[in-house]
């Protein structure tokens, strides 16, 4: 199975050189203009493409778990007067549709990472732009703590999407600069509209960079303002980590093999199945244990494997529609796991781990594929492979299990604090996509299909909640409560109302037609009866 590879390592990073001093390191941008992820455009002015950035994942992920003395991360160009030009448009124009949006994709998730590393692992992050930032390579700065531009009279940051290709910048550009640098809007508008962006002191000014440096005085600013950055940081002053072995699946027509995850093509029903399998044993427990386990431990290698492999289907197999997730083994060895990092997750690398896990959860969340989660007999959805189950679209249980099985299996999370993906409840406090429609999350999924509402009657002594026992207020219909809509001046429900679609309507306008409709239909008391027999299940 041929197709885009994910899994690098610094021997074989072509375009960027990561050094490490002291307890700061630096990352320097030097795009090879030949080495393009395929043939037919040059890399020009450190422009970028998706190898480019698959070489940036891999530097980020390393710094976190393979240097835990490193509390700070400068990243610059070893071009003179250039730091980056963005992604590469020639790129872009010979790429498919699908292609670019993934590519966009990963490209913020990159930056995402980056903004991570400084929040959850105390690595703060310093843009030094030596030349000018366009674009992507703006936006890449964007995703720092602090940005300082040098002032040399030619260096500027811009984003020149809108008025040289009339599209927005595709990796957050406009949403981090309003919501994150709090430039003001008619600066951000002005600013969103130039192509030659905004230079010097007056970008200093309009809070587009922090500092506008001379050239004499650039590279001295950059180690103390560094410094100052790692001096917040809560990691380690030294100690060993842990280097990031290849991931070196085992590959054929249909299928990726790697130690803990396999992934199963079938191009004929564009399906595929993605199974997990739990550890079988001799997991670590402690953190000396997972450091000398490495990258080999459970906890590491099978997310690092779903992650690569959820990469392989975005990228390689755009006709697969339907992804049937699966796990294998014995789940109390997942939730033995679980509780190891669960009482250590304030050691470095327990929360390295966490981390990991949460990102991969994430990128299942943002693939544009429809995950259905199998569970079975023999199956393994406990503890943190319970999210995979969460997290899919739908999730289909053979069989029953006794009360009560479904407390002990739930995810840790439910029960104490751990990492969260942005915007999203807890992990383990969020319910599968079909219920999330429905009703409240909760800790543990009561039901795995949504049930019909039923018309009169069911109030709250007979209808429980998603969340088991407390009880809920039932709705106008007698089924589940409405989903209060943001920015309406009232709770809305979702489904129409006694046959009326309200979603657009104004609340006034919506109340007149909704009692309409209820006046109309109190009047025919047969044929409501008639409709509520045949929509009880």
């Amino acid at each position: 199975m041929a197709g885009i590879r994910f899994d690098t390592s610094p021997s074989a990073w072509r375009h960027w050189v990561l050094a490490v001093e002291g307890g700061v390191a630096t990352l320097a941008l030097n795009v090879q203009e030949d080495g393009g992820l395929v043939p037919g455009y040059a890399l020009k002015l450190n422009s970028y493409d998706l190898a480019v950035d698959i070489e940036l994942a891999d530097a980020i992920q390393r710094l976190r778990f393979s240097h835990p003395e490193v509390h700070g991360l400068v990243v610059t160009s070893l071009r003179e007067r250039m730091f980056s030009a963005g992604a590469n448009i020639f790129m872009l124009a010979a790429s498919s549709h699908p292609f670019k949006v993934n590519f966009c994709k990963f490209t913020n998730e990159t930056r995402l990472a980056l903004e991570e590393m400084s929040a959850e692992s105390g690595i703060r992050t310093l843009a030094a732009l030596n030349g000018t930032a366009s674009g992507g390579g703006y936006e890449l700065a964007l995703a720092c703590d602090e940005i300082l531009l040098v002032d040399d009279g030619a260096a500027a940051v811009s984003l020149p999407e809108v008025p040289l290709l009339g599209v927005l910048p595709g990796t957050g550009g406009l949403t981090r600069v309003v919501d994150k640098r709090k430039v003001r809007r008619d600066r951000a508008d002005f600013f969103a509209t130039t192509a030659e962006g905004v230079k010097g002191k007056r970008a200093a000014e309009w809070r587009l960079v922090d500092e506008a440096v001379p050239r004499s005085e650039f590279a001295a600013r950059v180690r103390e303002r560094a410094s100052a950055l790692a001096a917040t940081s809560d990691r380690p002053e030294h100690g060993p980590g842990v280097e990031l072995e290849p991931l070196a699946p085992v590959r054929s027509a249909d299928a990726l093999d790697y130690r803990w995850v396999r992934l199963a093509i079938d191009r004929g029903k564009r399906v595929a199945t993605l199974t997990v399998r739990a550890p079988d044993g001799g997991e670590p427990d402690d953190p000396p244990s997972f450091l000398e386990a490495g990258s080999r431990a459970w906890a590491i290698a099978a997310w690092r494997e779903l992650d690569d492999a959820l990469l392989h289907l975005r990228f390689d197999e755009p006709e697969i529609g339907v992804v049937l997730l699966r796990t294998a083994g014995d789940p109390r060895a997942v939730l033995a796991v679980d509780r190891a990092l669960d009482r250590h997750r304030r050691h470095w690398l327990v929360r390295e781990i966490l981390l990991l896990q949460k990102r991969a959860l994430k990128r299942l969340d943002l693939t544009a594929r429809t995950f259905f989660a199998l569970i079975e007999p023999g199956s393994a959805f406990a503890g943190s492979l319970l999210e995979l189950a969460l997290a899919a679209d739908r999730s289909y249980m053979l069989g029953a299990e006794p009360r009560g099985a479904t407390d002990e299996r739930r995810p840790l999370a439910a029960r104490g604090p751990l990492p969260r993906r942005a915007g999203a409840p807890a992990r383990g406090a969020r319910a599968p996509r079909t219920l999330r429609r429905r009703g409240r999350p909760c800790g543990r999924t009561r039901h795995l299909r949504p049930r019909r509402p039923r018309l009169g009657g069911g109030g709250a002594s007979r209808d429980r909640g998603a969340c088991g026992d407390e009880p809920r207020r039932a709705d106008r219909h007698g089924g589940e409560p409405a989903l209060p809509r943001p920015g309406d001046a009232r709770d809305q429900d979702l489904r129409p109302a006694l046959g009326v679609a309200e979603l657009d309507l104004h609340p006034a306008e919506r109340d007149r037609r909704a009692g309409s409709a209820r006046a109309l239909w109190e009047g025919r008391p047969a044929a409501r009866a008639r409709s509520a027999e045949d929509l009880r299940p």
